[in-house]
């Protein structure tokens, strides 16, 4: 939506459907709200991150906005989490994360946007995209490379790993995603719970 009645924004603000929008470079995006099932896999991953990754690095976990520098609040997606280490902590602008965290995550839905995000989250240069199918829980990490993400292969056991991290992941045949510290098993869950 390119033109945008102001009475469309302020009913949207009032009854909180603008929760998820987003604002490409002028352009209002307004995806439907996620699915349940979206919604438990994105609570599950970032409570994981939160607990068994977060806190022992000191780094953050979050779900917010997500803006170039001085793009707010006319050019910024929201992913369903951004992870970044204490060296950006400057970039939290509390309303918005201005510039590139370190890893951003796309829950894929059928028919959604997070295949057409990578151009944006390469200029701001996030170096890691991680995207999991919201069905089958597959994930998939690309890296940033000359300007471009390249997709990382999967281990003959069928894990990928983050380089920035340190976190594995796979699908299970159970419909989950396994998730560990690399290597660690001990730290290994199956998520999200039934």
């Amino acid at each position: 939506m390119a033109s945008v009645p102001e009475s469309l924004l302020e009913w949207r603000k009032r009854t909180g459907a603008d929760r998820y929008d987003e604002m490409w470079e002028g352009v209002l995006h307004m995806p439907p709200a996620p699915t349940i099932d979206h919604e438990d896999l994105q609570w599950a991953l970032e409570t994981y991150l939160r607990l068994r990754w977060a806190k022992a690095r000191r780094a953050r976990v979050a779900r917010m906005n997500l803006s170039p520098p001085g793009g707010w609040p006319h050019d910024y997606r929201v992913p369903d989490l951004i992870l970044w280490g204490i060296d950006k902590t400057k970039m939290n602008r509390r309303t918005h994360f201005e510039g590139p965290p370190d890893v951003v995550v796309e829950i894929r839905s059928s028919d959604d946007e997070s295949y057409e995000k990578p151009r944006f989250y390469a200029r701001l240069g996030i170096v890691e995209i991680w995207v999991i199918d919201c069905e089958t829980k597959a994930p998939e990490i690309y890296l940033l490379r000359g300007g471009d993400y390249i997709l990382r292969a999967l281990d003959s056991e069928g894990w990928t790993k983050s380089d920035f991290a340190g976190i594995e992941m796979r699908a299970t045949a159970q419909g989950k995603l396994s998730i560990r510290i690399a290597g660690d098993e001990s730290t290994r869950e199956d998520i999200p719970a039934d």
